[in-house]
């Protein structure tokens, strides 16, 4: 079954506001100049979504909005497509839970601002999908069921994913699509791109991040443009031993 994160996100801003647990207003955006229309409706997408794999996500406008389908198969090597697959590939160290192919449908739809509102206050990360890869497999952030990711480290398989619940998901750096690079990482809920470790703009490690691991400026598909975007923050991850892909909180909505 196909689920639809963006009402739930919202959900969570609202209750948030209410119980006065919005994020420090320093990392807020008050300035009416730049407050977004929500009536907007954009004609073409970011170009940024060519990069996505075709094969497993179909990526069309539906007004001011992005609608993001994913069959949630993602388009590189790993243990957990089970023997017998064309891209399985051995990782013994790697502790098990279900293959892609035997575990609960992958499939995921979520629907983003096709333009990011800067404008408002930060909100949390959840668990489950928070954003799409360029694989088309699903992001999560750095929390696993009840507990720290810590606990499930050992079934991560060499590109930081593994299987559950339910989809297969990356929590650290999608090394099979961008490793120590600039590469695009994928989308995350609130509309804003998640890129690697390096920025385009200057060809080395940001650093002027905020607390998102956000910045704005030029990216390989804005043209000269500057844009606000995320960074893969460059610090190992406690027992990992790679970097966490997402932590939040999220900035763009």
């Amino acid at each position: 079954m196909k689920t639809t994160f963006k009402s739930f996100i919202l959900a969570t801003v609202t209750i948030s506001m209410f119980m006065g647990c919005s994020s420090d207003d320093s990392s807020t955006t008050t300035d009416d100049s730049t407050t977004q229309d929500d009536d907007e409706t954009v004609t073409e997408l970011h170009a940024a979504f060519a990069a996505f794999n075709t094969d497993a996500t179909t990526i069309y406008l539906d007004g001011s909005n992005v609608v993001i389908e994913t069959t949630g198969l993602p388009d590189h090597e790993t243990v957990y497509w089970g023997e017998g697959n064309t891209l399985y590939i051995e990782e013994p160290d790697v502790q098990l839970t279900p293959s892609i192919m035997s575990s609960n449908n992958n499939a995921v739809t979520i629907t983003v601002d096709a333009t990011p509102d800067l404008t408002g206050n930060t909100v949390s990360t959840e668990l489950n999908t928070i954003g799409i890869a360029v694989s088309g497999a699903s992001i999560f952030n750095d929390q696993e069921g009840a507990g720290d990711l810590d606990e499930a480290a050992a079934s991560l398989d060499w590109t930081g994913a593994h299987i559950g619940p339910g989809v297969y998901h990356y929590h650290l750096e999608p090394k099979a699509f961008t490793d120590d690079d600039d590469s695009l990482a994928g989308i995350l809920l609130d509309g804003v791109f998640l890129y690697g470790r390096q920025c385009y703009s200057t060809g080395t490690y940001p650093t002027d991040l905020d607390e998102s691991g956000g910045h704005t400026s030029i990216t390989q598909y804005t043209d000269g443009e500057e844009e606000y975007h995320y960074h893969i923050i460059n610090e190992i991850y406690s027992t990992t031993g790679s970097y966490l892909a997402f932590a939040g909180p999220f900035q763009g909505y």
